[in-house]
């Protein structure tokens, strides 16, 4: 039984802290247990580029972030953990996608359009300060999703888009170089949004973010952390005054991490009148006791960078072996990137041509809906109709080949009709033996 495929990226431009834990890490982790998902978890240094431009952050980042998935119990035997760098397959691919890639669809992405807005309203050119990379970005990540036909990725919803876009290349490159009749090169990756990951308030109550400089990184020290917590802004009700829990800083980010249970109760002592001090010092242990033995495996794994680059490099190895070498060899080949000594000429290409049966070619218009082609070489016999989803286009290609030519109508004004239902239409100087003549074709390689 094939798995779900699941692809997780984490760009490499800071230091993990609580929010990433609680919204990505703890559930992407336990989700890849699932002995029916297939995992993959990379470390998107290359993303990283475009926003940041030290060295030694990135490096230190990249290090950090994957202390952090390890110690937090990603077994790398067991999944997919490799760093987008080690790589190259995804950048060989990246040049394919943009080869197919509208530059309409590209200007529309909101990371692009927002700087554009930004620069408009500071009376700048529209460019000023935009990088190709920053342009590009959807390319990137596109290739990330598509080099492992990844099922689902889960994203925030700002990054659905993004998803979006993949799947739009994708289809391209499937119609431009793919034979509807054989497994396309791409399947169509789905955005995974979870509804119920909680974000985290940060120090001023806004959202825990590096952009805001309001996190609690996860790994400081015992008594750093316990620092942290107890600046978290609070309101001026006094000890013995009732609280809001729901409207609480130190609330929200108790109940991340504790049980139903221990929930209830505090929920209780807010109502109770608890003192700020006494919640922050409740909060404080609850996060240290989920956290320390995290912090002491981190700490360990921090120690030894030499061990967590050898697991990168290993993961990498792997994973190129497996799924990206192979996936780009039938990519080069599909767009005639290809060895010189297999070139056919005169009577060997004569003979080839017609051997060559004919093809049934699907993609996806800009309208939204599925159509396909039957072709013969340069012909084009039939253009469908459109359908309003690739599976049905795809059984209506699967009937033509079993029965079409046995219950065919005559073509009207080129309209060609399969039983009483209008399928498509006839090209110029086409007639309908010339398609009967080629489902039969497809009938006799079938015999």
């Amino acid at each position: 039984m094939s798995r779900t495929r699941v692809l997780t990226g984490i760009t490499t431009s800071g230091t993990p802290h609580l929010g990433n834990y609680v919204g990505a890490i703890r559930p992407a982790v336990n989700a890849s247990r699932d002995p029916g998902v297939e995992s993959f978890y990379f470390l998107a240094d290359y993303h990283a580029l475009i926003k940041v431009q030290d060295p030694a952050r990135v490096q230190r980042s990249t290090l950090e972030i994957a202390a952090t998935w390890l110690a937090c119990g990603l077994e790398p035997d067991k999944v997919w953990f490799y760093r987008q760098s080690d790589v190259p397959e995804v950048q060989e691919l990246t040049w394919f996608l943009t080869c197919v890639a509208g530059k309409g669809l590209l200007n529309r992405a909101h990371a692009y359009k927002a700087a554009v807005d930004k620069n408009r309203e500071a009376g700048e050119d529209d460019d000023a300060g935009v990088s190709a990379g920053l342009f590009m970005y959807p390319v990137l990540m596109a290739a990330d999703i598509l080099l492992f036909n990844a099922n689902r990725v889960p994203v925030g919803r700002d990054q659905v888009q993004h998803i979006e876009m993949a799947r739009d290349f994708g289809q391209r490159f499937n119609h431009l170089y793919g034979d509807a009749a054989a497994q396309p090169f791409f399947v169509m990756p789905e955005a995974v949004i979870d509804e119920n990951v909680a974000t985290l308030p940060g120090l001023d109550g806004r959202k825990m973010s590096k952009s805001y400089d309001n996190t609690i990184p996860l790994f400081v020290p015992r008594e750093t952390l316990k620092k942290l917590i107890y600046s978290i802004v609070t309101d001026s009700r006094a000890p013995g005054e009732a609280k809001d829990a729901d409207n609480s800083n130190v609330f929200q980010l108790y109940q991340a991490f504790a049980s139903v249970e221990e929930t209830t109760a505090m929920r209780r002592a807010f109502a109770d009148g608890i003192a700020w001090g006494e919640a922050k010092q409740a909060l404080f242990e609850r996060i240290d006791r989920e956290i320390a033995p995290l912090r002491a495996r981190y700490d360990e794994l921090i120690a030894r960078p030499a061990d967590i680059e050898a697991i990168l490099r290993d993961g990498a190895r792997r994973v190129r072996e497996t799924y990206a070498a192979p996936t780009l060899k039938t990519l080069r080949e599909a767009v005639g990137l290809r060895d010189l000594s297999q070139v056919t000429t005169g009577a060997t290409r004569k003979a080839a041509k017609a051997e060559a049966l004919p093809t049934f070619k699907q993609y996806r218009e800009g309208d939204g809906r599925f159509y396909f082609k039957l072709v013969d070489g340069d012909r084009v016999l039939l253009q469908s109709t459109g359908h309003e989803s690739a599976r049905t286009a795809g059984q209506l290609i699967g009937r033509l080949k079993r029965e079409g030519a046995a219950v065919l109508r005559n073509a009207e004004a080129g309209v060609v009709r399969l039983g009483d239902e209008v399928i498509g239409h006839l090209d110029d100087g086409v007639e309908l033996d010339d398609i009967v003549e080629a489902l039969a074709r497809f009938a006799a390689e079938d015999a």
